[in-house]
């Protein structure tokens, strides 16, 4: 799947996180902050990683603010990110 546009999806209320992706050109990059980085980092750049794997991204600079979510709003508010960014 190839991004083809800037796009978001999310809030930076607590418990969410707030995801924006655009086109790139050089494979993935991935700029994550959060609150629990400490604590979960790992996890979550794991995660990201393999849910862009399951749409079939390769090319996408995707940035992610979280705010302390669970792993299910993580996953959703990615796949949201990127269907929109797909146009």
């Amino acid at each position: 799947m190839e991004i083809k546009k800037l796009a978001t999806a999310g809030t930076l209320e607590s418990s969410d996180a707030f995801i924006t992706v655009e086109p790139n050109e050089n494979g993935i990059e991935l700029n994550l902050e959060s609150v629990v980085i400490n604590q979960f980092g790992e996890e979550i750049e794991a995660l990201v990683y393999s849910v862009l794997d399951e749409l079939d991204v390769k090319n996408v600079n995707i940035s992610i603010n979280d705010r302390g979510a669970v792993e299910c709003v993580l996953r959703a508010r990615i796949e949201t990110a990127v269907m929109r960014g797909k146009e």
